[in-house]
């Protein structure tokens, strides 16, 4: 029979603990700078981690690593490209990963200043994506653009580039080609809604887009000893892109190691677990996920590291 009289107890002050006092939060206070309201963040647990997180991009600024920013198309369609156009002019980030939805989103924004139709409304009577000029547009920029060699991010970029259009200024794809930003894109053939037009020419497409597979593979080769790798709301494609470009970078015998690997999304994602956090940083356990919404989570970093370079 158990005596429970007899159990060992130990001095709770000789114990280690976990969290101390240094480690709370600040109590709120009005009229707080945002550098006042970042430094009074508890420095525990995620809190911590985004610290972390911020901490490795200024210091990848500073050291002239590879900053790579993936994301998926909602990033662009919750109203962030003049955050990450920012962080383009402040030399932070150093290449762009878009999927395939994520030019069209932009070239929208960047032709008349608004994006993201009624799916559910127009799927009714088959007009979902049957817009005009978007699948010519994009459809032409790469037959024109991979017709002489050129990626598939190349092709769309350098088209806006060269347009009048109205709102180009907030395109992330202009403003990555006016500062000599490369930008990858990456499709699954039928995804996008400028598969269903005519104009589509889906081996010019593949070709472009398996060009930016070696111009990403390229960039991987300076997340080495300092990099940054920031996936935001890519669940499938880009992990799974990342993964191999990772691969083939250390096939060729590059040495890939000791970098940052950070994953932000609204849930937990199997493939971006694995594929952008766990997996890549193995040896240097630097791999981070964050849970939150993209239009808070990215301006709360983008300010962190703007502050601190």
């Amino acid at each position: 029979m158990i005596n429970i009289n007899k159990v060992k107890t130990y001095s709770v002050r000789e114990r280690a603990s976990k969290v101390n006092l240094a480690d709370f939060a600040r109590i709120p206070a009005k009229h707080k700078s945002f550098s006042r309201f970042y430094n009074s963040l508890p420095n525990i647990l995620k809190a911590k981690e985004l610290r972390n997180v911020a901490s490795d991009l200024v210091r990848a600024r500073k050291k002239g690593k590879a900053v790579i920013f993936m994301a998926g198309a909602h990033v662009i369609k919750c109203g962030l490209n003049p955050v990450l156009i920012e962080l383009i002019k402040k030399k932070v980030i150093t290449c762009i990963v878009l999927n395939g939805a994520g030019i069209i989103h932009d070239f929208e924004i960047a032709l008349q200043g608004k994006t993201s139709e009624d799916v559910a409304e127009n799927l009714k009577t088959g007009k979902f994506g049957m817009g005009r000029e978007t699948a010519e547009f994009i459809n032409a920029a790469v037959k024109e653009g991979a017709g002489k060699g050129l990626g598939l991010g190349l092709s769309v970029a350098k088209k806006i580039a060269a347009c009048a259009l109205r709102h180009k200024s907030l395109s992330l794809l202009y403003n990555a080609y006016k500062y000599k930003v490369p930008v990858c894109v990456f499709v699954g053939i039928g995804t996008d809604i400028i598969h269903q037009h005519p104009s589509f020419n889906a081996g010019l497409t593949g070709q472009a887009s398996h060009r930016d597979f070696c111009t990403l593979t390229e960039n991987i080769r300076s997340l080495n000893k300092g990099g940054v790798v920031l996936n935001f709301g890519s669940s499938v494609v880009l992990p799974e892109v990342f993964l191999k470009a990772l691969n083939l970078a250390r096939n060729l015998g590059n040495k890939v190691r000791d970098f940052t690997s950070a994953n932000f999304d609204m849930i937990y994602q199997y493939r971006a677990l694995q594929n952008v956090v766990a997996r890549p940083t193995e040896s240097s356990a630097k791999g981070h996920y964050i849970i939150g919404h993209h239009e808070i989570m990215l301006p709360l970093l983008a300010q962190a590291v703007i502050e601190n370079l």
